[in-house]
């Protein structure tokens, strides 16, 4: 083997081990939109129609 096909063996490698070790963040950052989107910014909504429907009567 010459040293660009090396080179590239090892290039290819490494990225196949970058994705193996990115797909679990991947994941786990899926889960978190997930869980700002459908839980916290309802309640965060919430809270804050909350705070303005009392600013505005005072």
């Amino acid at each position: 083997m010459t040293d660009n096909e090396l080179l590239l063996a090892i290039s290819n490698m490494m990225n196949e081990k970058f994705k193996a070790n990115l797909t679990p963040i991947e994941n786990r950052l899926s889960r978190i939109e997930l869980t700002l989107e459908n839980d916290i910014k309802p309640r965060l909504n919430s809270i804050e129609s909350c705070y303005t429907d009392t600013f505005n009567r005072y």
